[in-house]
């Protein structure tokens, strides 16, 4: 059953005193074939779960990378279906590792959330994050992934009101997304003392049902050693990936830029 990954992936890390490294990728960034690509230099790095972007033409909970990677891929002619064939090929090659899609909620009802959501999990999806999805207007997206087995993962921000936060943690399945700062994705050099007591408050509040992963801004090691010391179990890169599509010279050196990157901030998820 799909969720079950993630529920794995999470129980067997803390087993052994870790935490999650979740990578986004965004589908068709630079092309279909080099996305996957990326996507096993990053379990080759130590990734323990990808999130697929599918490109949507208004990612407003999105900074200036991801919205320029989202565009260039659009104006290359990826669409949904795209996605699902990368998240297949991705599922044969490694049927353990837990899969999710990103996108906007748009997404899903030009086709339907049955419909799509059953799509995504024939190509091989444990789920869905979906930013501009408030837990308070998601139940037929909750019941349809309720009756497909498939994680609803909300997000919540730093200044979330306790009754809030309660709310989407108990629609929340497979993680809650902790946003770590106020604002939009985007690679950052710091982060102020607020996010370490939001994610202290996350855990309290999730009482051990759920695991906390904190994203948004995550681009060293350093930043994944705060956020695990400050409770997470999970750290989300995304923006800092991206980067490196953007900036690499060639393929080959590209793709081995991401692995070490992937493997410096995995030795990072360390709770020891």
């Amino acid at each position: 059953m799909p969720e079950s990954r993630i529920k794995a992936k999470f129980e067997a890390l803390a087993k052994k005193g870790e935490g999650a490294l979740i990578c986004y990728v965004v589908a068709g960034y630079p092309d279909i074939r080099t996305s996957e690509r990326v996507i096993d230099s990053l379990v080759a790095g130590g990734a323990d779960m990808i999130e697929i972007g599918i490109p949507f033409s208004d990612p407003i909970a999105d900074g200036r990378t991801i919205q320029a990677a989202c565009n260039y891929a659009l104006g290359k002619g990826t669409r949904p279906e795209d996605a699902m064939r990368v998240a297949r090929n991705v599922r044969k090659k490694y049927p353990d590792l837990p899969l999710l899609f990103m996108t906007y909620s748009n997404i899903l009802l030009r086709t339907g959330f049955e419909k799509f959501m059953a799509r995504s999990k024939d190509s091989g999806i444990d789920g869905f994050i979906i930013p501009d999805m408030p837990a308070e207007e998601a139940q037929p997206y909750i019941a349809a992934a309720s009756e497909l087995d498939l994680a609803t993962v909300f997000l919540a921000s730093p200044n979330t009101s306790p009754e809030r936060l309660s709310n989407i943690i108990q629609s929340t399945a497979g993680f809650l997304y902790l946003v770590s700062v106020f604002g939009i994705t985007g690679a950052r050099d710091s982060f102020e003392d607020y996010t370490r007591d939001a994610v202290k408050r996350a855990k309290t509040a999730a009482n051990h049902k759920i695991p906390v992963a904190v994203g948004f801004g995550i681009s060293t090691p350093a930043h994944a050693r705060y956020m695990m010391a400050a409770g997470a179990d999970a750290v989300i890169v995304g923006s800092a990936i991206l980067d490196k599509i953007g900036t690499a010279g060639g393929k080959t050196d590209m793709l081995r830029k991401i692995e070490k990157f992937a493997k410096s901030m995995k030795r990072a998820c360390t709770r020891n």
